[in-house]
């Protein structure tokens, strides 16, 4: 088992979370393997996605190696403990739940609460987050980013909502350890019609947009 600390230097290596949100349990796997040959190393199953205990179990068993898999939108103590039983290594959350964190970290699972003000994101830090999720992010922009990096420069930042492949190098500039982005490289019309090409040329490209960035910051 890897630890908690190893898994958020996956995710700050890899600069970006893919988050795979959808109604046709069928086509993840397909979905997963088009992001990972596009060079995404964190995937990100959330729980609206019917059946996704199931897929994340079935995921997990045959995860290759060097990736890092996830779940998402954990509202609750009790999901993230099925989800890490059923082989989650991080648990991101669009709230921030202090019960999840205690629960993730008695696991040494990673967790990513997702958090709005400046006063909720060092809440969670000071909890025990070992990455703050920024969500909305649309809501708040990039400068948000750079500015809270100021006072509080040792919280690690993951923007969540309005990232996309045009700007997703300058929330990396403004100082996000990494992103999370979902429809952006999930195109909904690719995925229905089988393209799961498009997927991995949107994830290539994201994935050389953060090491672009990062060169020059």
């Amino acid at each position: 088992m890897t630890s908690r600390v190893d898994i958020v230097r996956e995710i700050e290596n890899s600069g970006v979370v893919a988050i795979i949100r959808m109604q046709d349990p069928g086509r993840v796997r397909a979905v997963f393997d088009a992001l990972a040959e596009g060079g995404v190393r964190a995937l990100e199953v959330t729980m609206t996605v019917p059946g996704a205990m199931r897929l994340i179990e079935e995921i997990a068993a045959s995860l290759p190696s060097g990736l890092v898999l996830g779940a998402g939108t954990v509202l609750d103590p009790e999901t993230a403990r099925h989800a890490i039983l059923a082989g989650a290594r991080f648990i991101v959350a669009p709230v921030l739940h202090h019960g999840v964190i205690e629960l993730c970290h008695r696991y040494d699972v990673a967790v990513v609460p997702g958090c709005f003000s400046p006063t909720e994101i060092l809440s969670a830090w000071q909890a025990g987050a070992d990455v703050v999720k920024v969500f909305p992010a649309s809501a708040l922009g990039t400068g948000f980013v750079r500015d809270l990096r100021g006072p509080l420069p040792q919280i690690k930042i993951l923007p969540t909502g309005g990232v996309s492949l045009e700007n997703v190098g300058e929330w990396i500039k403004s100082g996000a350890c990494a992103v999370g982005v979902g429809s952006a490289m999930l195109d909904p019309k690719a995925i229905a019609e089988g393209r799961y090409e498009v997927l991995t040329a949107n994830a290539r490209r994201v994935v050389e947009s953060i090491r672009t960035a990062r060169a020059g910051r």
